[in-house]
């Protein structure tokens, strides 16, 4: 089936109905379905090729995950020149932490 017509019956994902289901070509662009409707809900959208969106969760892991990559970044960054004293300074004596009477 190499050309799509309208009225022809293809497999999408439907946003509503959240599964793939049987759709109706409404409307062709460069002989490509642009526009189609749901069999099941008569729900009208674009065509997605039957590849679901990203659900909203997973884009918030992704955006969080990045931040922390982010974060972590520059502190791995600035971490190496301390870890190698230079020669010429002196040790540090260790402060005691707690509290004072």
């Amino acid at each position: 089936m190499s050309e799509f017509r309208l009225g022809d019956v293809i497999d999408d994902h439907c946003i509503k109905c959240r599964r793939i289901t049987n759709h109706s070509i409404v409307s062709i662009v460069t002989a490509k379905p642009a526009k189609v409707r749901c069999r099941t809900c008569y729900h009208d959208h674009d065509f997605r090729n039957g590849e679901a969106p990203p659900s909203k969760k997973d884009l918030k892991k992704a955006e969080l995950f990045k931040e922390v990559l982010a974060a972590a970044v520059p502190a791995v960054t600035e971490a190496v020149p301390e870890a190698e004293p230079e020669a010429s300074e002196k040790p540090k004596k260790a402060k005691a932490r707690g509290k004072k009477a």
